[in-house]
């Protein structure tokens, strides 16, 4: 899953609150958009694994201006069994704001998960998250599901851009999460206990490629793993099933695939 109630409405309007007495905005003056498909080898959330065996197509939409933006999300597995001839999996809308204030990056928002009712359910989500512009841009996320599984998902991720050439870098990213549900009807341990535990960790890489002023290509691998033995348990256990039900002994998964964007 990637990523407007009254709740999502009032966390964007504090942050915008805080940013017009806080200083200038980070955006342009003028409206951005941003086009891109994704090809992968697996689609891989939160370390759970959400596609078996088949590749993935992952278009995405964004517009942004003055700060606001909204972005649609789309996943399409190519060859999941259980959804015949009509392959889209889900659809996500992640409406947001984003703010300077000193060093510090801030930005807040909402995302509805639309999942094909044979992989999951609907559920919504507000985040906010701040990062600090400095060696290795320490980023502290904080996602509140309130809707289907009610929770908390937590993230802290760094990242660093290592030169190659002049006009290429290879963007380096880690980040280790921890989750926690309100109850055990969103995610429970082996006992039937409502699960809160370390969860997931996420390895990244990827260059991008400018192709003109507009188009880019970014190849992208990562790894996900699993942070505790109770998280181990349960990605085996809410990983999607295949054919047979089965949904596999693995919790750690390599995956990569190739982007292609449009900038304007």
């Amino acid at each position: 899953m990637r990523k407007i109630n009254k709740v999502g409405l009032t966390v964007l309007a504090a942050v915008y609150c805080l940013g017009i007495s806080a200083g200038p905005s980070m955006a342009e003056d003028k409206p951005t958009a941003d086009l891109t498909m994704g090809a992968y080898s697996k689609y891989v959330w939160r370390g759970f694994e959400l596609s078996k065996d088949s590749m993935v197509l992952e278009p995405s939409m964004t517009v942004a201006y003055k700060g606001f933006s909204a972005n649609l999300w789309g996943n399409l597995d190519t060859d999941h069994y259980t959804l015949g001839s009509n392959k889209w999996t889900e659809t996500d809308l992640t409406l947001a704001y984003e703010r300077t204030v000193g060093p510090v990056d801030l930005s807040a928002g909402y995302i509805y998960y639309g999942v094909d009712s044979a992989v999951g359910a609907n559920t919504q989500e507000i985040y906010a998250s701040a990062a600090l512009s400095t060696l290795l841009s320490p980023t502290l996320s904080v996602y509140r599901d309130i809707d289907a599984f009610p929770g908390w998902y937590i993230t802290l991720a760094v990242s660093h851009s290592l030169p190659v050439t002049d006009k290429l870098n290879l963007d380096l990213g880690a980040h280790i999460a921890y989750l926690a549900a309100d109850d055990s009807s969103s995610y429970a341990t082996n006992d039937g206990s409502t699960y809160s535990a370390l969860h997931d960790g996420l390895l990244s890489a990827s260059m991008t490629f400018p192709v003109n002023e507009y188009v880019s290509i970014t190849p992208q691998l990562n790894y996900s793993f699993p942070l505790s033995g109770d998280a181990r348990d349960l990605i085996k256990a809410t990983n999607i099933a295949d054919e047979n039900g089965n949904t596999g002994n693995n919790s750690s998964f390599i995956y990569g695939g190739v982007s292609a964007s449009i900038d304007f």
